[in-house]
């Protein structure tokens, strides 16, 4: 499909820097494809759903992936280096997104942490050798420590990774370390929160416990892919970065008993959508999934084993907003996010949220 399809106006006013307070305070936009659009509050979740239904959060865990430091090569000099950690892919090594992606080479040292390569890592600084150089700025790196050293020492030396959409317009602070982070995380390994968890608070939990309504988590460490804009004219020609998740059995075999029983399954963000979507069989039945996955769902994707979803409102011509046009219908969707601007519903990662429901076939 044309990427300009999925294109709005969005007024920078609605781009919400700070989340709102209380966390289960923010307004929730109600979708039925064909029915009128009904705006809500977040805290409102219990008396949208049935008893019956479950809920299906993503326990990741966002890690400090935003490093700096310096590149040393031979005969040049230092040259400040950014990079976005954005998927491990050994005890040693991760991808990340670098800038200037356009001055580094496969060989280049890099010292994170600090600004000279004599000192060793365990001084705070840490080291590593740019083992592959990508497209787009994306290098992989090979880091001088490994395993649980590594973890720590970009816990360390590392800086919270907001969306730039944020972090362009203000500083990161010590409010967003707690912020930026749901309060059922567990697994660290993502790049970005999974936003529409965000909106759940302890009494929230609580009220839906109460009203008979399950939960269970999967997990998908959101890379820095999520932030990447759709530069192909067409769809087909967009490359999806891959993600690292997880779904147990028993969970997965929990989700099924749930629908087999006339409940529906409600994906807790677009994280916890794709995992299911990426752990389901043609005809809709969970299988344990443990690995990447790079899926990439547009209008014409059949989703097969999620009934709702709740998710914050996305970027013009994002993967994101593509993706919940494919849930709910282009022209669905078009419609409700005119509505949500001209209402003053906060966009993005600190914004508002919607319950989606499927398009009618």
């Amino acid at each position: 499909m044309r990427v300009d399809l999925f294109d709005f106006e969005l007024p920078e006013a609605s781009i919400a820097l700070r989340p709102p307070v209380p966390r289960d305070a923010g307004r929730l936009l109600v979708v039925r494809p064909g029915d009128a659009l009904e705006d809500r509050k977040v805290r409102d979740l219990a008396q949208l759903l049935r008893p019956g239904d479950a809920l299906v959060f993503n326990d990741t865990r966002v890690i400090p992936a935003r490093l700096s430091g310096l590149r040393h090569r031979p005969g040049a000099p230092g040259l400040r280096v950014e990079a976005m950690l954005h998927l491990r892919e050994a005890a040693d090594t991760w991808r990340a997104f670098a800038r200037p992606g356009k001055r580094l080479a496969a060989g280049d040292r890099v010292s994170f942490g600090r600004h000279r390569a004599s000192e060793p890592c365990d001084l705070g600084g840490l080291d590593a050798t740019i083992a592959a150089k990508g497209e787009g700025g994306e290098i992989t790196l090979r880091f001088d420590l490994a395993g649980p050293a590594l973890d720590e020492a970009i816990a360390r030396i590392g800086d919270l990774p907001l969306p730039p959409y944020i972090a362009g317009k203000r500083p990161t602070d010590a409010q967003d370390a707690t912020d930026y982070q749901t309060v059922y995380a567990r697994e660290p390994g993502a790049v970005a929160a999974p936003t529409a968890g965000l909106h759940f608070s302890d009494t929230l939990l609580a009220d839906l416990d109460a009203a008979g309504i399950a939960r269970h988590t999967v997990t998908l460490h959101v890379g820095a892919g999520t932030f990447l804009p759709v530069k192909a004219d067409d769809t087909d020609d967009h490359r999806m970065h891959a993600e690292i998740g997880r779904l147990d059995a028993a969970t997965a075999e929990a989700l099924n008993a749930v629908r087999a029983g006339g409940g529906r399954v409600v994906a807790v963000g677009t994280t916890a959508l794709r995992l299911l979507e990426s752990a389901a069989d043609s005809e809709g039945r969970l299988h344990a999934f443990a690995g990447p996955t790079e899926i990439f769902i547009t209008p014409g994707t059949r989703i097969r084993a999620v009934d709702a979803l709740m998710t914050n409102f996305h970027l013009p011509r994002s993967t994101l907003f593509m993706l919940v046009s494919a849930f709910s219908g282009l022209d669905t969707m078009r419609a409700a996010y005119a509505h949500a601007i001209a209402s003053g519903y906060r966009f993005y990662s600190y914004g508002d949220s919607s319950l989606l429901f499927p398009a009618r076939d």
